[in-house]
């Protein structure tokens, strides 16, 4: 069989698979729907939070992103995987000890404040949407390619199928779903990673390829990385493990960026709600400890990825003619994701640092999908490769439309508009909400903002200049007060999100970022103002109630 049969026979089986643990899993109940009924066991909770977690951003562009920007590209590893650990120590077992149901809800309650839980509903929706815009985006991109769809038609496929397994099971469908997505995406991605490193360097274990010689081609004997870096200087491209120089980013954007995706994982709603559905604070503990081991497995293959990746790519198609060109380039330029401009007339496709002799544009996002192809392995590992983005970005893209569902069903309609309303009530508004979510959803992913991984970028930014500091002050200091967090919060989003439209904009221009800060790490800055904000506000205004510092005494007591 061919690729195309293969990718139709494996997605349609995980299609499948998919329902019907959403069917065998369907809720009746509101904390069923939310949280799952906090029954979820550690590891199976550690599993759905991988693959919560790793997203399209992670399966299929953050290796992309690694093979063109080189050591710059460590910061998506140093930052997604860093939030974790002050993911687990910060925040996890606090919020599940306090034992509700949505992040807006802790907010609202720990600042004595509605208006401060509906400005937390208003930074969760705006950060899931931008983020889930990611997600949808690369939905698109896999069924365009593997299933000959146009990018649109596979956005609105993907999102349907997301539909039906959060209308069904809520969260309790979405977490059994997402074990088997995890499943699927990392068999996915290291089976052709595996393959690829025993080609290139004889390793099975690409970790250790990563820093092997290779054993064939015109760079045999060489090691990896410094056959990169002499490709990259031979093509007057910056070095691919150079650190600060020209042609790359600054020390202070490379620092800004990490920490926003740091602190931006400790604050992203759909993460958080994660550790609501076990049953204890120390399982929530050990569900943060299970996730780290299972990201670990995509996160430390991704570099060796990356450059089996852009070695094979400058390879095959440097100096080919575009006449010549082979299978996969051509199906891969059918989709638009690559394109050629015959500059010099000669028909030769070029790679270069100079943009006047530079002829190919290569989409980032299509790397690791394409890898396996330029790779030439079996038609059935390139298949499993496209089910694998496809589990990746619909796992994801399913918790951040239930945290959207939840801020508008329990947030806002349970908790302020309708406070009388039946549980069957609520449960209905959810699911309509869900569906409302979906709609809006594919539009972000039919207009998307940028590549899949930078649009994340942006939504981890925003939850880090709203969500993080609030939630920090919130189990650790009695005295931030809720005008403080209001203040902070807006302050910060504003900020973040200003910044962000402005310099995403025709008017923005790169060389008036402020202090050389890119929008992918201004939300640092925007953490920074909110913490500020926060504290300065919280010292000229009355501290919080006394039920309010009993609250926070008795999250903040070890417990089980």
């Amino acid at each position: 069989m061919g690729i195309q049969a293969w990718t139709w026979w494996i997605v349609a089986a995980t299609f499948l698979l998919y329902i019907a643990i959403a069917i065998w899993s369907r809720v009746r109940t509101t904390a069923g729907f939310y949280v799952a009924g906090q029954g979820v066991p550690a590891i199976a909770n550690g599993m759905a939070t991988g693959a919560d977690w790793m997203s399209a951003a992670s399966f299929i562009s953050m290796a992309g992103l690694i093979s063109f920007m080189g050591y710059d590209g460590s910061i998506y590893l140093m930052g997604w995987t860093g939030g974790y650990v002050l993911l687990a120590l910060l925040l996890a077992p606090y919020l599940r000890k306090y034992g509700r149901f949505t992040v807006p809800e802790f907010v609202g309650d720990r600042y004595y404040s509605q208006l401060a839980r509906v400005v937390a509903v208003l930074c969760a929706v705006a950060v899931s949407f931008i983020y889930v815009a990611g997600q949808m985006r690369g939905v698109g991109i896999v069924f365009s390619r593997f299933l000959q769809l146009p990018i649109d038609l596979g956005v609105v496929v993907g999102g349907g199928l997301v539909l039906v397994y959060a209308l069904l099971g809520g969260m309790r469908g979405i977490t059994y779903t997402q074990v088997a997505q995890y499943c699927v995406l990392i068999v996915a991605y290291l089976i052709p990673a595996v393959a690829i490193s025993m080609k290139m360097t004889g390793q099975p274990v690409p970790q250790l390829g990563f820093g092997s010689q290779i054993i064939e081609g015109p760079n045999a004997g060489v090691y990896l990385l410094q056959a990169l870096d002499q490709i990259h200087r031979d093509l007057g491209l910056p070095e691919y493990t150079g650190a600060f120089v020209a042609g790359k980013k600054s020390m202070i954007d490379i620092l800004a960026i990490t920490m926003a995706l740091m602190v931006g994982t400790a604050g992203l709603p759909h993460v958080l709600i994660r550790f609501y559905t076990v049953p204890s604070a120390r399982l929530a503990r050990w569900s943060a400890l299970w996730a780290l081991l299972f990201i670990a497995l995509l996160y430390t293959t991704a570099p060796a990825v990356a450059a089996f990746a852009r070695v094979n790519l400058i390879q095959t198609l440097h100096g080919t003619p575009h006449a010549e060109a082979p299978g996969w380039f051509r199906n891969w330029e059918a989709t638009g994701l690559i394109e050629f401009e015959d500059r010099d007339g000669d028909g030769l496709m070029r790679i270069s640092g100079d943009p006047e002799k530079h002829e190919l544009e290569i989409d980032r996002d299509i790397m690791v999908l394409a890898n396996p192809e330029i790779a030439q392995l079996p038609a059935w590992v390139v298949a499993l490769v496209a089910a694998g983005g496809l589990a990746a970005a619909l796992s994801t893209a399913a918790g951040l439309l239930l945290v959207i569902s939840s801020s508008v069903s329990h947030d806002l309609f349970k908790s302020i508009l309708k406070p009388d309303m039946s549980e069957a009530r609520e449960l209905a508004i959810a699911r309509v909400s869900a569906a409302g979510a979906v709609l809006v959803a594919i539009w972000f992913g039919i207009h998307p903002p940028d590549y899949v991984a930078s649009v994340v970028a942006y939504a981890f930014g925003l939850a880090a200049a709203s969500f993080f500091p609030v939630l920090v002050l919130g189990v650790f200091s009695k005295r931030a007060t809720r005008e403080g967090a209001i203040a902070g919060m807006l302050t910060g989003i504003v900020f973040t999100g200003a910044y962000i439209i402005w310099f995403k904009s025709e008017a923005g221009r790169p060389e008036d970022w402020w202090l050389g800060i890119s929008p992918e790490g201004i939300g640092t800055v925007g953490m920074l103002l909110n913490f500020a904000v926060t504290l300065g506000i919280s010292r000229f205004t009355p501290p919080p109630p006394e039920h309010v510092q009993a609250l926070i005494e008795e999250i903040r007591l070890p417990g089980r």
